[in-house]
């Protein structure tokens, strides 16, 4: 996913002032921010503080960032970074037992890379179904909730008859796959569609 073209195309529109490209980087990454903050067991007003500074340190740098598709790289090694600084301070201060390695070992650069990957993952998911047709994500819409609508309750709202439910999914699922915007995706990556397919 580093190669993204998406990705230089944000970060290029949002260093030229783009509100629309920021946003979306801020909605794409922020899982992204949270889960390194989780993993280092951080309260929620730190992980708020922690957030908001790493925004504030992107729009410092995201018109000099050397390679605009390592932006999720980027953005986890600051969170990593400004996760430290708040472990750090609150041992200096409260004079925690704690060694700085044990909090530091839920973030293991592999969970790191997972969550980086994870977060590509879910943007062209979206990026996917924000493409289908409108009965499409109503459809798929009606089937992710939780807990997912009765055939019941889809074939009344979309009128269409309970047999055809399972096959337009197919059909919806197929055209999800085949989408460009989960094409720098490997297979595993969406085999949840495959194995819809045949549920």
């Amino acid at each position: 996913m580093r190669d993204d073209p998406t990705v230089v195309a944000l970060v290029t529109r949002a260093a030229a002032s783009d509100q629309g490209a920021w946003d979306e980087i801020v909605d794409r990454y922020a899982p992204l921010v949270w889960s390194i903050c989780t993993g280092f067991r951080l309260s929620n007003h730190d992980i708020e503080d922690v957030a908001q500074n790493v925004w504030l340190l992107l729009v410092g740098q995201l018109g000099t960032l050397r390679e605009p598709a390592a932006l999720p790289g980027w953005l986890a090694t600051t969170t990593r970074r400004e996760c430290l600084r708040v472990v750090t301070a609150a041992r200096r201060s409260e004079r925690l037992g704690t060694e700085l390695d044990e909090a530091t070992q839920f973030v293991a650069d592999t969970v790191v890379d997972e969550e980086i990957l994870a977060a590509e993952r879910n943007a062209a998911l979206r990026a996917a179904f924000a493409e289908l047709p409108p009965r499409c994500q109503q459809l798929l819409g009606m089937l992710l909730r939780d807990p997912p609508s009765s055939y019941g309750t889809i074939s009344a709202t979309l009128d269409i008859p309970v047999g055809s439910i399972g096959p337009q999914r197919a059909r919806c699922l197929e055209r999800m796959r085949k989408s460009s915007a989960l094409a720098g995706l490997s297979d595993p990556d969406v085999h949840w569609a495959k194995d819809e397919k045949h549920a």
